[in-house]
């Protein structure tokens, strides 16, 4: 491993990082100096300097291996976790530095779990800071790197794949320097056009920005204690659902969509799986809302929106959904594991990876009902090859794996709420909110300070899909292995 190279790449994070913060600081200023100026400006002034250190003192060294690119990956991540809880660990009042922790994890890694029971207690800098991770989170702290990366580096490719799941690879049609591109310009203009649609809506400029911040991400992250249904407003109910959904789907059909000027890159099968999934969940949910007592536009109009934001591993709320029967409440579960599509900023194990499974459950049926015959294993039009297949369902296996592991060690660190396996599941979907006391409008902040690590490492493992924190495990158990 290159320390050189890693040490350079990492920089290139926490400057990214300290750009935020500057801004923030900007915000502060423009508020009058609120009190988290303080606390942004030291925040700024050490991320930026250790940002900048290597920049400074390494010679530049472009050769990069595969060794180094997981461990700029993971490094990336942890230190921009570290740095990024700065502000609020600085500005205190409910950051303590386990919550301060937990609340930055949240925010990189799109998660949306809070330990806030009162969000606008917060300064207004702090609120676009806490935004802004999601908005640095959601395009990836790699995908930042790789933005800079020679694109002749075959590391570059390879780093590509960490980001983006490879069943999503098809629908780019490109290299690796342009999917990286066609992946960052698809987010900023979600963003803006989020941005455009929420301000014409009603939305001051500030909650506009921050909820496009955490709608393109799909985060959760707001400016309100009452999240989206604090503006009472069933056309940003509308707008947030569509964008919601448009951020959970592969970016790389939105781009060929709108480059092709057609709807017809849209006639995907995975996508169509999801779509219809999607409109089965929120249907049944707002069917069984009706049943419980709700007035059926509500009861329609908010089963679509958390199916939606749970699916979508947004986690924005309307409604609070402690107080939903249990069928809805188990529809929300269920969504919280499959998630959205590869190639999307959603988490969770993407539901392409679903349709692998159930395809390959179809062919092994018809392989047992019929020995003999050559069962081709196809997605749509395209034929995928066995070894194209295995590490999906593998990875499938490992997932459920290290939920039912999550759930085990949540039980002996104390589970004083009853939240081990909803928790479990929602951080390492990256969902962010779960079931009751931390469903759609609750916190994690009365749960015991070894959960709130555990589930922070939840939400790292779901972010980075495992496998780059295995392979840098891998590498410090056995360096001296090629």
């Amino acid at each position: 491993m290159n320390l050189k190279v890693v040490s350079r790449n990492v920089g290139v994070a926490l400057l990214v990082s300290a750009l935020f913060m500057f801004l923030s600081v900007l915000v502060s200023v423009w508020n009058g100096n609120d009190s988290a100026l303080a606390a942004l400006l030291i925040s700024f002034s050490i991320t930026f300097i250790v940002g900048i250190f290597p920049f400074i003192f390494v010679r530049r060294a472009p050769a990069i291996t595969l060794r180094d690119g997981y461990m700029i990956i993971v490094l990336s991540w942890l230190l921009s976790f570290v740095f990024g809880m700065l502000p609020y660990a600085l500005w205190g009042g409910p950051f303590t530095v386990v919550n301060a922790w937990f609340e930055s994890v949240s925010g990189f890694t799109t998660t949306g779990a809070t330990i806030l029971e009162d969000v606008e207690v917060l300064p207004k800098s702090l609120l676009f800071w806490r935004s802004s991770t999601h908005f640095i989170g959601g395009l990836g702290v790699v995908v930042f790197l790789l933005l800079i990366i020679p694109s002749s580096s075959p590391i570059r490719l390879r780093l590509t794949n960490m980001e983006l799941s490879s069943l999503s690879r098809e629908g780019y049609q490109s290299r690796a320097n342009k999917t990286v591109l066609i992946f960052a310009w698809v987010y900023l203009g979600i963003c803006a056009v989020a941005f455009l649609s929420y301000w014409a809506a009603g939305m001051s400029p500030f909650d506009a920005i921050n909820h496009a911040f955490s709608v393109c991400a799909t985060g959760g992250f707001s400016t309100k204690t009452l999240s989206i249904g604090a503006f009472d407003s069933v056309t940003i109910d509308l707008i947030t659902i569509f964008f919601m959904f448009i951020a959970s789907c592969h970016f790389g059909l939105i781009f060929l969509s709108l480059a092709s000027r057609s709807l017809r890159p849209l006639n995907n099968p995975v996508l169509k799986y999801y779509f219809f999934g999607l409109l089965s969940a929120a249907v049944v949910s707002g069917i069984s809302l009706k049943m419980s007592g709700m007035p059926l536009g509500e009861a329609m109009l908010q089963g679509s929106f958390h199916v939606v934001s749970y699916a979508s591993t947004t986690g924005f709320a309307i409604g609070d959904n402690s107080t939903w029967p249990m069928l809805p409440c188990f529809i929300l579960m269920v969504v919280s594991v499959v998630c959205g599509c590869a190639g999307s900023t959603t988490g969770g194990l993407k539901v392409d990876r679903s349709v692998v499974l159930f395809q390959a459950i179809r062919r092994q049926i018809d392989k047992a009902l019929h020995p003999s015959s050559v069962v081709e294993f196809r997605i749509g039009r395209t034929v995928l090859k066995d070894d194209e297949v295995y590490p999906q369902v593998l990875y499938i296996a490992l997932y459920l794996l290290l939920v039912c592991m999550s759930i085990v060690l949540a039980l002996l660190l104390g589970d004083p709420n009853g939240h081990a396996i909803t928790g479990s599941i929602s951080c390492l979907g990256t969902v962010g909110p779960s079931l009751g006391t931390i469903g759609s409008l609750g916190n994690y902040n009365a749960e015991p300070a070894a959960l709130k690590v555990l589930f922070s490492l939840d939400m790292f493992l779901g972010r980075v899909e495992v496998y780059p924190v295995f392979a840098v495990l891998a590498m410090i158990l056995h360096p001296k292995r090629k």
